[in-house]
């Protein structure tokens, strides 16, 4: 039987493959979450549309400051001499 932890990422991995289905895009899933399935990197998890490559990180929880405040739609992140990221 997998680890716990290891279901649980799978269920969410294929829980965001079908929301981008229900939004009507093309949404795939990498066999195994490794991206080398489908000829990428292997921390590719989901490719949507063919040229969106996504990884699926779930937790038990997120940092508050990762959340957009309820008075925005996103959240723009950056590591000091980093790149800039949006929730």
């Amino acid at each position: 039987m997998a680890h716990p932890s290891k279901v649980k990422g799978n269920k969410f991995e294929r829980d965001c493959v079908n929301t981008a289905k229900d939004f009507g895009l093309e949404a795939k899933r990498a066999w195994g979450s490794d991206g080398r399935s489908l000829g990428l990197a292997e921390d590719v998890d989901m490719v949507i549309d063919e040229n969106i490559h996504a990884q699926c990180k779930i937790r038990k929880k997120l940092a508050k400051w990762v959340l957009p405040p309820k008075s925005c739609n996103i959240c723009i992140v950056r590591e000091d001499r980093g790149e800039t990221f949006v929730t």
